[in-house]
């Protein structure tokens, strides 16, 4: 058995530290809300993970609501908080009354269509940020390796960095020229993502983006991918979200950007230099073909994860076996040429022509034809089916969804060949969703956080880039996960006493209006009527940003933290002068409940 690559075969080493400047009463108040938070997913697979997976048929619902959504017992406030924490990045001041006075269901129905959504405003934002419309070649003229720019310019490595370094801090009064570092690239890509999920009208668009993204995970920083990332997302991600799983799987197996991160670009059969070598006219290079190379053999990264992470899932069925006749169906896919032609090509002279036998299935369809017919094979498994749907219920449901819902999303996916849309519309449309057990079940990652708070406050955001920068700080990096599972979506990666002190730190920083490029005005949202009173500024936010359901330990802890003199502006007897809304939304914006979705 070949040994796996260390670099694909590294797993989620998550963990968050506290802030080194917290004080010692938000490290306390971070840890008794942590208390609470820990408690979500075993209360929540207590309550709602096995309460139907004891028959295929849904439960029945209980309330009636105008529309076809089975809502079960959740009141209609609650509902339209449940839809849009868990189909989007949480509501907008005012939102939630707009959904309701025109209907959840037609709200619903026009998420599961975003091409019919005007997002033109959207696309007013990202308009400035170029890097987005560029292909892999035209970003890497344009954002030249250091090597690359450097022998450009007619200088060292070291030299050109100094020099790049310089630009980027110039003198007061001159504004820097625009860059052309490398990193700009991600620096885009990141800001883009967070302006999307807060200010996108296609909310469900967004979130499944950003499942689809980590379910194909590649990593920015391996290879040439920085340079591809940008295309993947936007070219083999984006366009396939609500449409056919093949097409997707299809997409994303093509990408230069998956080809490179998990090294099936430089897998080749290793008979075929022998073969090349005694009939040069028969395998001659046809136009646009990329170099030979040296002498290699196969590499069974790309068909192990397609396997175990893309389709199956680990426990779907198939054997190291297998996994090395898969990647001789792959041979051959690769990239015409890193730098100068970042485009999919088949190279047929390093392609395996042998008969392979895949789960049981003879694969000889010749050529091309031999990777295309696995993703055939792939696509239309049961266990695929279930290791998707699965996945989309943990996403979007609870971490321990309901068995019963999981294979009924599978048996639709059967029934439609894989059409995501209506694997989704099943979710949605089903009592489980709805349930009391997964409302507030799913635990925030730090990159939803950031997204629902600006969302939550009205904020203006100009410059993306530091609340990006939060995200990563809380512990989720953009486009910057190693191994090729993703980020995680469970509670449990990302709830801890240290974690929660940093998304307390960004609360109370982005309510005060102190994060650089993003501006926050909360007395048009709480009222200027609070004035000196802590208990009525308490009841306003608290109402703003959690609405109903707030736990007595979550209200006791904050009428607690009102009175705290960050808060009240006075200290022992002095007189209350005026309530500083942006350190007690800020605490709010902390509590469990708005850390929960």
């Amino acid at each position: 058995m070949k040994k796996r690559d260390p670099f694909v075969s590294a797993r989620r080493r998550l963990g968050a530290a506290g802030s080194r400047s917290a004080s010692p009463a938000l490290a306390a108040l971070a840890a008794a809300f942590s208390c609470t938070i820990f408690a979500i997913p075993a209360l929540a697979a207590a309550l709602g993970g096995t309460k139907a997976a004891a028959s295929s048929n849904p439960p029945a619902a209980t309330r009636n609501f105008a529309g076809k959504l089975p809502i079960g017992d959740l009141d209609q406030e609650q509902a339209v908080l449940h839809a849009l924490d868990r189909f989007g990045f949480g509501p907008t001041p005012g939102e939630a009354a707009r959904i309701e006075q025109g209907g959840l269901d037609a709200w619903v129905e026009q998420q599961l269509h975003p091409e019919a959504i005007d997002d033109s405003a959207m696309d007013a934002r990202l308009a400035n940020l170029p890097v987005l419309q560029l292909s892999a070649q035209a970003l890497q003229d344009q954002y030249p390796p250091t090597d690359v720019a450097a022998k450009r310019a007619g200088m060292t490595q070291d030299d050109y960095r100094k020099q790049q370094q310089a630009l980027a801090h110039p003198a007061q009064g001159i504004h820097a020229p625009p860059s052309s570092d490398p990193q700009e690239i991600q620096n885009e890509l990141a800001e883009a993502k967070m302006l999307r999920a807060i200010y996108s009208n296609r909310q469900l668009q967004e979130q499944l983006v950003n499942f689809w993204f980590n379910h194909f995970n590649v990593f920015a920083g391996k290879d040439y991918d920085r340079w591809y990332i940008a295309p993947y997302e936007r070219d083999a991600i984006r366009p396939h979200v609500l449409g056919k799983f093949r097409d997707l799987l299809e997409a994303t197996a093509k990408s230069p950007a998956m080809q490179s991160y998990l090294d099936n670009w430089i897998s080749a059969d290793s008979e075929a230099f022998a073969r090349i070598k005694q009939h040069p006219e028969q395998y001659r290079a046809q136009p646009g073909a990329p170099p030979l190379g040296g002498k290699r053999g196969l590499n069974e990264n790309y068909g192990r994860e397609l396997m175990e992470l893309h389709t199956l899932g680990v426990d779907g069925g198939y054997t190291q076996k297998d996994v090395i006749e898969v990647a001789r169906c792959f041979t051959g896919w690769t990239i015409a040429s890193p730098k100068e032609n970042p485009q999919f090509y088949f190279d047929e002279r390093i392609h395996d022509p042998g008969e392979k036998i895949v789960l049981g299935k003879k694969i000889h369809a010749g050529g091309i034809r031999d990777g295309e017919q696995v993703l055939d094979l792939l696509a239309k498994n049961p266990h695929t089916a279930h290791h998707i749907s699965l996945q989309l219920a943990q996403y979007f449901v609870a971490d321990a969804p309901p068995e019963a819902l999981v294979e009924r999303m599978a048996k639709t996916w059967k029934k439609t060949n894989g059409d995501l849309r209506e694997v989704m519309r099943t979710m949605i449309y089903s009592p489980e969703f709805w349930a009391h057990a997964s409302y507030r079940a799913k635990v925030k990652t730090p990159f939803e956080l950031v997204a629902s708070a600006a969302r939550a406050l009205g904020a203006d955001v100009d410059q993306a880039q530091p609340l990006v920068s939060w995200s990563a700080r809380i512990g989720e990096p953009l486009y910057q996960c190693l191994p090729p599972d993703g980020y995680s979506d469970e509670a449990q990666s990302w709830v801890s006493t240290g974690a929660l002190l940093n998304r307390l730190n960004f609360a109370i920083a982005l309510a005060s209006d102190r994060i650089r490029g993003t501006a926050v005005e909360l007395t048009p949202l709480v009222g200027g009527d609070v004035g000196a009173d802590p208990q009525k500024a308490l009841d306003r936010v608290m109402n703003l940003f959690l609405g109903e359901g707030v736990s007595d330990a979550t209200r006791a802890t904050l009428e607690s933290e009102s009175h705290d003199p960050k808060v009240t502006g006075a200290k022992l007897d002095d007189p209350i002068r005026e309530v500083n809304l942006g350190v007690l939304s800020g605490l709010v914006l902390g509590a469990p409940e708005f850390q929960e979705r």
